[in-house]
């Protein structure tokens, strides 16, 4: 069995994934049943003793899931919090790695309380770190790192970890701080730098949101090497660009409106989206903010 196994939104589960791997049932302490494939659940267990050492106490939200599952995941984000959300948080069924019973969303427990949601997790950076410096010691990574939206195409999660079942190679990636693409060579190691520039109309961490939409959408342009992406400034937020994007075909509901520029090389492959082989400069991404689905990426191009 291959514990490298890359699953991601360029590279489906393999389809005879499920005939291979052997798996383990446990309740946890919400008093729901989880699904974990069996070496990665014996490597979660030592993890977890060392953890209560530290006085940090986890417990695991989900491993293995189906499709349908993973669907209805999909749908109710959707729903809740908009696509292009939905989109950097969540894989569509067939392309997540919580099929292959290898991927571990942990949830932390706080003064006897279970803290199960994203929102209020990230409350615990302290935590998380002490969490991650653990990691391979048990054969895991941090399957998407800050930073690396551009190439896993998901957000920051300090709580998805990734069984390898190979602890120098764990030890390996967390000390360099990749994604296991970069470790694998399916993309190039490059660094992309982001400067989200000053704004007297978008808070820090708007921008941050902004940017990582559009890092999260250039990840599903398999061979597209980000070199940087920079806000566009508040000009960008002026009524005639607001006015512009909502008169695209599913705009009409936009309050507020940014923009971004990005510099980055094309696939060598001619893909239909860009120019085969080309460096980009000043390609521009456009913005607008809905008040029931958050900001959604509108335009894009020169």
């Amino acid at each position: 069995m291959n514990y490298l196994v890359l699953v991601n939104k360029l590279n489906p589960i393999p389809e005879d994934w499920t005939n291979k791997i052997q798996t383990e049932h446990f309740t946890n302490c919400i008093g729901e049943d989880v699904e974990v494939e069996s070496r990665a659940y014996q490597a979660y267990l030592g993890l977890k003793e060392e953890l209560k050492t530290q006085d940090i106490e986890v417990d695991l939200d989900s491993a293995l899931r189906s499709f349908q599952v993973q669907q209805e995941i999909m749908e109710t984000f959707t729903k809740e919090y908009g696509s292009e959300y939905a989109a950097k948080v969540v894989a569509v069924p067939g392309l997540s790695e919580h099929h292959t019973g290898l991927a571990l969303d942990l949830f932390l427990i706080v003064d006897g309380q279970p803290t199960i949601l994203n929102e209020e997790m990230v409350d615990y950076p302290e935590i998380w770190e002490q969490i991650h410096q653990k990691l391979s010691k048990y054969g895991f990574i941090l399957r998407y790192p800050e930073g690396r939206e551009h190439i896993t195409g998901y957000t920051y999660e300090p709580w998805h970890i990734r069984y390898i079942d190979d602890k120098e190679k764990a030890a390996e990636i967390m000390a360099e701080g990749i994604s296991l693409e970069e470790y694998l060579g399916a993309v190039s190691r490059s660094e992309a730098v982001t400067d989200l520039g000053t704004s007297a109309l978008y808070s820090g961490e708007e921008r941050r949101e902004m940017a990582v939409l559009i890092k999260c959408r250039i990840a599903a342009n398999r061979g597209c090497v980000l070199h940087s992406l920079r806000y566009g400034g508040d000009d960008t937020a002026s009524k005639e660009n607001l006015a512009w994007l909502n008169q695209h075909e599913h705009g009409g509901s936009y309050t507020k409106s940014a923009g971004f520029l990005m510099d980055f090389h094309s696939p060598k492959e001619n893909t239909g989206s860009y120019n085969p082989d080309y460096e980009y400069k000043d390609y521009q991404w456009w913005l607008g903010y809905d008040e029931t689905g958050g900001w959604e990426i509108v335009d894009f191009g020169y």
